[in-house]
C-alpha cells in the first residue's frame, strides 16, 4: 500500500523558512519522481516543485514553479524514501495545504498516482 506522510507546516512570518518532510512506503522510492503540490484557499491545487531523473541520465533534476523558483528547494533520501521541501523567503500568498505526491515513472511531467493527506503552512505575520 503507498502511503505519503507530510509535516513539518506551521505558522511563519513573511520572509521566514520551514522544511517540510514527505516519509513514503509501499512503493520504489528510487525509481519514481516525486512532487510537491499545493493549495491555497479557494484555488486549484498546483504543483510547485518535481525532482526525478535527467532523461538518459542516473542524475536527479528538479524543476520549479515560477511562483517559487529561487525560494524552494526540493530534495530527497533514498536511503530513508523521505523527500524534503525546503522553503525560504515565504511570503504570504504561499499559504496552503502542501502535498507530497509520487509520480507514475522516473521522470517529472507526467501524472501523479498518489497523494499524501498535507501539511498546512501559514505565512502571517
Amino acid at each position: 500500500q503507498v502511503q505519503l506522510v507530510e509535516s513539518g507546516g506551521d505558522l511563519v512570518q513573511p520572509g521566514g523558512s520551514l522544511r517540510l518532510s514527505c516519509v513514503t512506503s509501499g512503493f520504489m522510492f528510487d525509481y519514481k519522481a516525486i512532487g510537491w503540490l499545493r493549495q491555497a484557499p479557494g484555488k486549484e491545487r498546483e504543483g510547485i516543485a518535481c525532482i526525478g531523473k535527467r532523461e538518459n541520465s542516473r542524475e536527479d533534476i528538479s524543476y520549479y514553479a515560477k511562483s517559487v523558483e529561487g525560494r524552494f528547494f526540493i530534495s530527497r533520501d533514498n536511503a530513508q524514501n523521505t523527500a524534503y521541501l525546503q522553503m525560504t523567503d515565504l511570503k504570504a500568498e504561499d499559504t496552503a495545504v502542501y502535498y507530497c505526491a509520487v509520480a507514475s515513472g522516473v521522470y517529472c511531467g507526467g501524472a501523479y498516482d498518489s497523494w499524501g493527506q498535507g501539511t498546512r503552512v501559514t505565512v502571517s505575520s
